[in-house]
C-alpha cells in the first residue's frame, strides 16, 4: 500500500479496491515478498508494499543488513512459497482486534497506521503462514506468481519523513509473462548503458560533487556547448512565436513569497530564508511571481493581449539528499518557463500555440511519440477548486476542444487539476520505450487574483486576464539528462560538441591537421586535433568511444591534395573526400536537428 492510497486503504468496512489483473498480480508479488523475508530474516517490522508501474516494492526494518547481493536468495525463497500454490485469503478484523494483532506480531509500523483508521472492520490477508493488512485484492493462488525479478535495494524513511525510522526498501519487476518479463529485463540493461551519470563522467559532460554542493550542476565545456544549442534553438523558436525574454533574480523578499503562496504550500520545498540587511530574502523556487511582476508594471489594455514572457530561469528548491538523482533531480536548475497573459477569446489560440511549439520541440530534439494527459477538476466535490464554475468549464472545455481539433489522444484525469487551474501535460516515449514528463501547460485562477492583475477590455472595464504556465523542456539539467540517455550519448551532428575529430598519421602532418581544424572552424564547424603519439587504430577507436561523429584521417597524401580520410561513426570508411567537399557535406547535416 503506498502513501496515495493509505487513506482509502484503511478506512472502515469497504470492498477491496479496483485493480487490474497485472496491478493484481503485481499487488500478491509485493506480499510474496514481504512472506519471503519473513522466513528469511525472522522480526522484520513490515511497512506499505505497494504495487507500481512494471513491479513492486516493499518497505521493511530488517534485522539484518540486505545488499543488491541477498536478491537471490529472496527470489529463491520467493519461488519456493510460489510454488506450494497457497491461497490468498481475506479476512476482516475490528479495529481493537487488528491493534491486538499488530501488538502481539511486533508490527509498530501496522499498529500506526491502525490507530489512524476509524472505528470499522479492518480487511487483512494471509497465504503461506503469513498475514498482512491489505484490502487487496489479490490473485486466488501463490502458482500464478511466475515472472519476476528482483531488482534493487534502497533506503527509505517510513512515510517518506526523514524524522521516522529508516527502512529497507526492496524492488522488483513482474509481468503476466516470460516475454514481458524478458524485455524489460533487456531494456533495463539497455538503461544501465545509458545512464546520464555514467555517460556525463565519461564523456566530460557535467559533474556534480559533495564538494561544490549536493544537487548543484557543474556543467563542463563539452556539457555546456550542447546545452547552449539548445538554448539557442529555444530562443530562436520564441522569438519567432512572439514571445519577449525576462531575466529576473534569484532572490526576492520573503513578503513576495507570502503574497504568491508559496510560503504557505511549498514551504517545505524551499531553502530557508536569508537575512539582508534586518530584511528577510529567500531564494526562488519558482519564476512565476516576476512574470507577474513585468506584468503589473503598469497598467494593461486588452489591445496588448496577449502577452507572452519567455525566460531560462534559474530557481532552487530543497531536495532531500537520498532523492537527488544525477540531472533529474537536483537543488538548482534551470526552468524554461513562460507565462502568458490573455483573455477569455483569445485562450484557445494560445493553447494551440503552446501546443505548436511543444511539438517542433519534440521533433527537433528526435522524439516522435509521446502520450497526452488533461488533468481536470473533480466534478463531485468542486468546491475544493478555485474559481467559478463558468471559468472552470471555459478552461476544461478549450484545453480538450483543442486537443480534440488537433487529433491528439490524451486521458482525461479526474480530479487530477490543481485547485488553481487545469492543465495540460504531455509525456515524450525515449529511444528504449520509457516515458518521460516533459511539457506542461497550465492554467492558473490563484495568481492573477492573490497580485489583482486586470486589464482594461473594450468596454473601459476592468476585466481579469487568464494566465496560463508553460513549460516545454521542464528544467535543462533533466532534459539534458534525459536526452543523454535517449541518444546514448551520441548526439545527432547539429548537437555534438565535437563534430569532427582529425587523426594525423604521424607527428610530421600535425601541421596540416591544424590547418584542418582551422579551416573547419572557420566554416562555423566544431572539430578538435588528436595531438597524441598513439597509433591511428587507438586515436580512431578513442574518437569512437568519445562518440564523435566524424574522424578525419590526415597524412602525406591528405596534405598534398588537401582532402580527408573520412570515418563515420557506426558506419566505417567513407573514403578519401576532398576538404571542402567534406565541409559542404558536415554543414548540410548540421543544419538538419535530427539526423
Amino acid at each position: 500500500m503506498s502513501d496515495q492510497t493509505e487513506t482509502n486503504e484503511f478506512a472502515g468496512e469497504y470492498a477491496p479496491r479496483e485493480l487490474s489483473p497485472v496491478e493484481t498480480l503485481r499487488h500478491s508479488f509485493a506480499h510474496l515478498l514481504a512472506s519471503a523475508v519473513a522466513d528469511l530474516y525472522p522480526g522484520t517490522r513490515f511497512g506499505t508494499g505497494p504495487h507500481v508501474e512494471h513491479g513492486f516494492y516493499y518497505d521493511m526494518q530488517i534485522p539484518e543488513t540486505v545488499s543488491v547481493d541477498d536478491l537471490p536468495k529472496i527470489e529463491e525463497k520467493m519461488r519456493e512459497i510460489a510454488k506450494g500454490n497457497h491461497k490468498f485469503e481475506r479476512f476482516l478484523l475490528e479495529r481493537a482486534d487488528a491493534l491486538k494483532w499488530a501488538n502481539e506480531a511486533a508490527q509498530p509500523f501496522k499498529a500506526e497506521i491502525i490507530e489512524g483508521i476509524p472505528e470499522g472492520k479492518i480487511s487483512f490477508y494471509k497465504h503461506a503462514g503469513f498475514t498482512d493488512m491489505c484490502a487487496g485484492p489479490h490473485v486466488n493462488y501463490s502458482s500464478k506468481l511466475k515472472h519476476f525479478k528482483l531488482t534493487a535495494v534502497s533506503g527509505a524513511y517510513w512515510r517518506a519523513n526523514d524524522k521516522n525510522p529508516q527502512m529497507t526498501r526492496i524492488y522488483g519487476v513482474a509481468f503476466e509473462t516470460k516475454d514481458e518479463l524478458e524485455g524489460h529485463l533487456k531494456m533495463l540493461e539497455e538503461a544501465a548503458k545509458r545512464d546520464h551519470r555514467k555517460l556525463g563522467r565519461e564523456l566530460e559532460l557535467f559533474q556534480i560533487t559533495q564538494e561544490y554542493g549536493g544537487g548543484l550542476v557543474l556543467w563542463m565545456p563539452h556539457g555546456a556547448f550542447i546545452r547552449k544549442q539548445i538554448e539557442d534553438f529555444w530562443r530562436d523558436e520564441h522569438l519567432r512565436r512572439g514571445y519577449n525574454f525576462l531575466f529576473t533574480p534569484h532572490v526576492a523578499p520573503l513578503t513576495l513569497w507570502d503574497r504568491s503562496g508559496h510560503n504557505d504550500h511549498y514551504r517545505d520545498s524551499m531553502y530557508s530564508p536569508m537575512d539582508v540587511e534586518g530584511q528577510m530574502y529567500q531564494l526562488k523556487p519558482m519564476n512565476c511571481p516576476f512574470h507577474i511582476g513585468v506584468f503589473n508594471n503598469r497598467q494593461r489594455s486588452y489591445r496588448e493581449l496577449p502577452m507572452r514572457y519567455a525566460e531560462l530561469g534559474t530557481v532552487y528548491r530543497f531536495e532531500r539528499s537520498g532523492a537527488l538523482h544525477g540531472l533529474m533531480r537536483v537543488r538548482g536548475f534551470t526552468q524554461d518557463d513562460a507565462h502568458i497573459f490573455c483573455s477569455r477569446d483569445s485562450l484557445e489560440e494560445e493553447i494551440n500555440g503552446c501546443l505548436d511549439i511543444a511539438q517542433t520541440m519534440y521533433q527537433t530534439f528526435g522524439f516522435p511519440d509521446y502520450k497526452v494527459e488533461l488533468s481536470v477538476r473533480d466534478s463531485q466535490n468542486s468546491k475544493n477548486f478555485l474559481g467559478s464554475d463558468e471559468i472552470w468549464d471555459l478552461a476544461e472545455g478549450t484545453l480538450a476542444r483543442v486537443l480534440e481539433a488537433r487529433g491528439i489522444p490524451y486521458t482525461r484525469m479526474e480530479g487530477e487539476a490543481a485547485f488553481y487551474g487545469p492543465k495540460i501535460d504531455v509525456k515524450v516515449i525515449d529511444a528504449i520505450g520509457r516515458i518521460w514528463q516533459l511539457t506542461t501547460v497550465q492554467l492558473d485562477f490563484n495568481l492573477p487574483d492573490r497580485f489583482d492583475l486586470s486589464y482594461i477590455g473594450a468596454d473601459n472595464a476592468h476585466h481579469r486576464p487568464i494566465m496560463v504556465h508553460r513549460a516545454l523542456l521542464g528544467s535543462l539539467e533533466r532534459f539534458f539528462g534525459i536526452l543523454i540517455e535517449h541518444y546514448a550519448g551520441d548526439f545527432p551532428v547539429w548537437l555534438a560538441p565535437v563534430q569532427a575529430k582529425v587523426l594525423p598519421l604521424s607527428e610530421k602532418f600535425l601541421d596540416y591537421g591544424r590547418d584542418v581544424v582551422q579551416t573547419l572552424r572557420n566554416a562555423g564547424l566544431r572539430a578538435e586535433l588528436d595531438q597524441s603519439d598513439e597509433k591511428l587504430g587507438y586515436k580512431v577507436r578513442r574518437a569512437e568511444m568519445e562518440k564523435v561523429p566524424y574522424a578525419l584521417v590526415v597524412g602525406g597524401r591528405e596534405a598534398e591534395t588537401r582532402s580527408v580520410g573520412v570515418r563515420k561513426r557506426k558506419d566505417g570508411d567513407l573514403g578519401t573526400l576532398s576538404l571542402e567537399a567534406f565541409i559542404e557535406r558536415l554543414k548540410g547535416e548540421d543544419k538538419g536537428k535530427v539526423r
